[in-house]
């Protein structure tokens, strides 16, 4: 069967895992897209060393927070990664890179311009828009750069960005808004404050990175894998049908294309989710994050039963593959478990351990981001290793990593300043420890995925898995943290509470290991069973 997982004779499939190497370019393309994750995420992330001086001055508590960080950036993030991720898989993908750049520093830079939480919102949307480009086209470039046997650690190299960008934010943030403040306590320059000046100055360099970007060469899809894939003769086709497909209500319209079975079962999906959405606003009064959590999850649910219909091969091999689904989910759960402690860790120091912003973006920003590299690149290397054992081992990472973190969360959110000056070192070493144990699964499931789909499918595929991190971990995580912070009026008891998530992650990651063996093996038959013509 191993012949078919890559299309190939079998001395070339037994060969891949330790003949084949990367070129030189390979790395240096590499090494840009890096450059572009910690970017990515230093955009993202600035936003929670700046929430205290946010919360201040704009009346938002830490359930807005939440949302900020959270769901106003991921369901717009998600959504727009599916159209966004087709295109990766049929343009130019440096090109769409380029312009995804550009697209969300300039926003970054925006959000220094906000006036209140809605100004903020629509901005942070705007962000989640530009980075949708970012993964789709980095994780397909890199599976067309990187043969298989290497293609978890070239992943796992490129996701170290992400804790990189993330601690990196937090130091430049902390650095920007205290020096600032100190400065100008009634306002500098415009009447700007620190939190506002410390988005303008993280979002204009992305423009200039941008520039440099645009002269990376377009790989062969599938080359490396010895199935080369033709350039798409309708490259934008695709992208929107996607986007027809997935943006209210032109899902509608779409479903009724497909004849009155599809639409009942459109409507009925819209109603369902739109009675839950009321339910939670009852409970919560938070009317912005669950109506967005309604319209992601039916815009979702809109995009995936059109699939089937346009796409069968694609949709079999993601939506219909119990294997990938179960590895997006249980993902996902790390995701949700790491998303809120990291979110809430700047906060915490600030405003319950009593540090100032400078210190709490050097220590914990710079903490955070040594044990996010040394987690996601040692996580990487175990499971290309765990892979040539057993083609489910790379499960076993991704379960390492929402287990492993548990004590350490738990350890770091008790810590109280009764301590003294030993509190902040305690919590500091022990988000720090969390974060490098979770961040060890990220370049595992991303592999996981990669090697589940043709080389065609790979930027859907990513959108996807994108879809879990970010419609499941970002968008409830913080959020669920931030409102049970606002509920009983401890932060502490907010983060705690998402360890909830660990047993249904542990039961998905169980019925993954079991079923991605097969679905590896089977991935070019069950492709030309649904209609693949290859």
């Amino acid at each position: 069967m191993a012949d078919s997982i890559n299309g190939t004779a079998p001395d070339t499939a037994q060969a891949a895992p330790t003949e084949q190497k990367a070129s030189p370019y390979a790395w240096y393309a590499l090494g840009i897209l890096f450059l572009v994750y910690v970017l990515n995420f230093i955009d993202r992330q600035i936003i929670t060393i700046l929430a205290p001086d946010i919360k201040r001055d704009l009346g938002l508590d830490d359930a807005d927070i939440g949302f900020l960080y959270g769901t106003a950036f991921a369901v717009f993030y998600a959504l727009f990664g599916i159209p966004l991720g087709r295109l990766a898989d049929s343009w130019h993908r440096v090109r769409l890179l380029t312009i995804g750049l550009s697209l969300w520093s300039a926003m970054t830079a925006v959000s220094g311009l906000a006036k209140n939480g809605t100004h903020l919102a629509l901005a942070r949307m705007g962000v989640g828009i530009g980075e949708a480009t970012a993964s789709p086209s980095a994780y397909s470039l890199i599976s067309d750069l990187f043969p298989k046997n290497m293609r978890a650690t070239a992943l796992a190299i490129y996701s170290a960005g992400l804790y990189f960008g993330g601690g990196i934010s937090l130091m430049i943030g902390g650095l920007i808004v205290q020096g600032w403040n100190d400065a100008y306590p009634g306002g500098g320059p415009f009447g700007l404050v620190g939190w506002q000046a410390a988005f303008m100055a993280v979002g204009i360099p992305g423009i200039l990175l941008a520039i440099w970007v645009a002269t990376l060469r377009e790989p062969v899809r599938g080359l490396v894998d010895g199935v080369p894939t033709e350039p798409s003769p309708t490259p934008f086709k695709g992208f929107f049908e996607e986007l027809y497909a997935v943006i209210p209500p032109f899902t509608i319209l779409s479903a009724a294309s497909r004849g009155m079975k599809a639409l009942a079962v459109n409507l009925g999906a819209a109603v369902l989710l739109a009675l839950g959405a009321l339910i939670m606003i009852e409970l919560t009064g938070a009317t912005l994050q669950w109506s967005c959590i309604a319209f992601g999850y039916y815009a979702v649910f809109s995009w995936a039963t059109s699939l089937r219909n346009r796409d069968a091969p694609t949709f079999q091999l993601i939506w219909g593959s119990r294997a990938f689904l179960a590895t997006i989910l249980g993902y996902g759960t790390v995701a949700f478990l790491s998303y809120a402690s990291t979110a809430f860790a700047p906060v915490y120091a600030q405003e319950v351990l009593g540090e100032n912003a400078g210190s709490v973006g050097f220590w914990v920003g710079g903490s955070a981001a040594m044990g996010g590299f040394l987690g996601v690149i040692l996580g990487g290397r175990m499971s290309d290793a765990l892979r040539l054992r057993n083609e489910g081992g790379r499960i076993l990472v991704v379960a390492f990593g929402l287990l492993a973190p548990v004590v350490p969360i738990i350890l770091a959110y008790t810590t109280t300043p009764e301590a003294g000056s030993g509190d902040f070192v305690r919590f500091t070493v022990f988000a720090a420890l969390a974060n490098m144990l979770a961040s060890s699964a990220l370049g595992a499931a991303a592999a996981t995925t990669q090697d589940l789909v043709l080389p065609r499918m790979r930027g859907t595929a990513t959108a996807t898995f994108f879809l879990a991190t970010t419609l499941i971990g970002l968008a409830l995580g913080p959020y669920m943290a931030g409102q049970v912070s606002a509920m009983t009026g401890s932060l502490a008891t907010g983060v705690l509470s998402t360890l909830l998530i660990v047993p249904p992650g542990v039961i998905a990651l169980i019925f993954a290991y079991r079923l991605v063996p097969q679905a590896a093996a089977s991935v070019v038959e069950r492709a030309r069973g649904a209609g693949e013509a290859i």
